[in-house]
C-alpha cells in the first residue's frame, strides 16, 4: 500500500475507515431486539434485527426506531433506551480493523510513523466504539481524539494535532 512517506503523523477516522461502521450497529440492534423480546415477548429478537439490518443497509440510520416502532408496535418509551444502546453498549464481539488497514498500520509503525484517530460524532459513542475495537499490536500505540470535543472547547482539531505532536501541517496526512 503507498502513502505519502515524507508525512510524519497518519490521522484517521474511525467509523468505514478502520472498521465496518455497521459491524458495531448490527451488534447494538442485536441487543435491543434481544431486550425488547424479553421485555415484551414481541417480536421475535430475529425479526426485528433482520428488520434493523434491511432498513440500515436500504435506508439507512435515519428513522429506524421509528419505523420499526411503526412496524412492530413496541412502546416508544424504548427510544431512550435504543440511543443509550448506542452510547454504552457491551458488545458480544469485537470489532475487527479492515485488513488494509492491519497492513497499512504495520508499514507506518516500522516506518516509525505516528498513528492516531480522530473522530467525528458522539464522544461517548466513538468511545464506547473504540473500546471494542481489536487493536492488535497497536493497542498502546494509537492515540485518540475526539473531533466533536474539540470543537466544543473550541480547538481547531488540526492546530490542536499540530501542537500534540509537535510537527508542521505540512507533515500530517488525514486517511478518511
Amino acid at each position: 500500500m503507498m502513502f505519502p512517506e515524507e508525512k510524519k503523523v497518519y490521522v484517521f477516522e474511525l467509523d468505514d475507515v478502520l472498521f465496518p461502521k455497521k459491524d458495531y450497529l448490527l451488534q447494538v440492534y442485536y441487543l435491543f431486539a434481544n431486550f425488547i423480546e424479553f421485555t415484551e415477548t414481541f417480536p421475535p429478537q430475529g425479526d426485528l434485527v433482520n428488520f434493523m439490518k434491511n432498513h440500515l443497509e436500504n435506508q439507512g440510520e435515519e428513522s429506524l426506531f421509528e419505523h420499526a416502532q411503526a412496524t412492530f408496535g413496541f412502546d416508544m418509551k424504548y427510544k431512550e433506551h435504543f440511543e443509550r444502546l448506542h452510547v454504552n453498549a457491551v458488545l458480544p464481539l469485537k470489532l475487527h480493523l479492515f485488513d488494509h488497514i492491519t497492513a497499512l498500520f504495520s508499514q507506518l509503525d516500522a516506518e516509525g510513523k505516528e498513528i492516531c484517530v480522530l473522530t467525528k460524532g458522539n464522544p461517548l459513542e466513538q468511545l464506547n466504539k473504540v473500546k471494542f475495537v481489536d487493536w492488535g499490536e497497536f493497542s498502546n500505540r494509537v492515540k485518540i481524539y475526539f473531533q466533536d470535543e474539540l470543537d466544543f472547547r473550541q480547538i481547531d482539531p488540526t492546530q490542536f494535532l499540530v501542537q500534540e505532536f509537535a510537527v508542521d501541517i505540512t507533515a500530517i496526512q488525514f486517511v478518511d
